[in-house]
């Protein structure tokens, strides 16, 4: 079974659908008892990183999740719950973020070319960086997502495992031991989006 958290910000039907959809058991729960029987968990997340972070401290979420990664479960965060996943967010100030993987939210703006238009949004391919992520075990180098995004996490080159390029390669997907990222959106990628779900749930 794999627990959705439910901190008040995130695409939590869709999520639940798409796992539906590949005849996997998912709950949207705010449980801590739930999300410790889970097998696997899904950290979502729209809107800002400092809001979503208050939202899931004043919870104790927070506490729960690093918990449950600690017990090495498998955890994966989706656009802005993967960018919660990092040390500290420069978004509209400097915030703390979960620490479970090394490296920082930045703006978009500080590296694209001039003139593109933020959020990047939109349908982009994924260019594997080597590392072998388990995630994309059943789709191949090229095939496109969608993304929503105006922040993106740097400084965090040896969990990367996929890039998508915005006039530079931005980080698309980490990997940090059980603990994994999509800066896409895998419930609004169509097929190739459902079979990064279904191997995840074989993790």
């Amino acid at each position: 079974m794999v627990a959705i958290i439910d901190y008040g910000v995130g695409n939590l039907f869709s999520l639940g659908s798409s796992f539906a959809a590949i005849g996997e058991e998912a709950v949207v729960t705010e449980d801590p008892s739930i999300i410790a029987q889970a097998d696997r968990i899904i950290l979502p997340g729209v809107g800002a990183f400092a809001d979503a972070m208050h939202k899931l401290h004043t919870t104790g979420l927070d506490d729960v999740l690093k918990a449950e990664v600690q017990k090495g479960k498998p955890v994966m965060g989706i656009c802005l719950g993967m960018q919660m996943l990092f040390e500290k967010s420069y978004e509209y100030g400097v915030h703390k973020g979960l620490a479970l993987i090394k490296g920082n939210i930045k703006p978009i703006r500080d590296v694209i070319a001039p003139g593109l238009k933020i959020p990047h949004i939109g349908w982009n391919a994924l260019h594997f960086t080597g590392n072998d992520c388990p995630l994309f075990r059943y789709i191949g180098e090229g095939e496109y997502v969608y993304f929503v995004h105006s922040f993106y996490a740097a400084d965090c080159d040896e969990a990367v495992t996929a890039t998508a390029s915005y006039s530079v390669p931005l980080t698309a997907a980490v990997q940090s031991g059980n603990v994994f990222g999509c800066q896409f959106h895998p419930e609004k990628s169509g097929e190739a989006g459902l079979k990064i779900l279904k191997a995840f749930c074989e993790i």
